[in-house]
């Protein structure tokens, strides 16, 4: 004899496109990290932006869209010059000594010229 047992699952699906909006921010003084973001989805497109002030101070802005049709698009702008310390450390030897290790640090062009 052969039993056969089905279960039926009744799932009610609500896909009404989503509606939000939320954005935060950072300034901390003492540590010099600086950003912030804001997004918000009306249907099927979401649309935001965000910055922050990067090390070598300069800023970097991202403005993005997405949806269904257009896929992600972002633009990213890098505002100001960077500035880099020729040298970073506590002694001019090449390598590890009593007080650790020392980094250096060439500059960077991002495509700028």
């Amino acid at each position: 004899m052969t039993v056969k047992k089905q279960a039926k699952v009744a799932v009610e699906s609500n896909w009404a496109p989503a509606h939000y909006h939320f954005s935060y921010g950072v300034h901390d003084a003492h540590t010099k990290d600086h950003k912030s973001q804001h997004e918000e989805r009306d249907g099927h497109v979401v649309k935001g932006s965000y910055f922050l002030d990067e090390p070598d101070g300069t800023k970097r802005i991202v403005e993005y869209v997405a949806g269904p049709h257009s896929g992600f698009q972002a633009v990213v702008k890098r505002i100001g010059h960077a500035h880099h310390p020729q040298h970073y450390g506590h002694g001019h030897h090449h390598g590890y000594d009593k007080h650790g290790g020392e980094s250096y640090v060439g500059a960077t062009h991002w495509g700028h010229h």
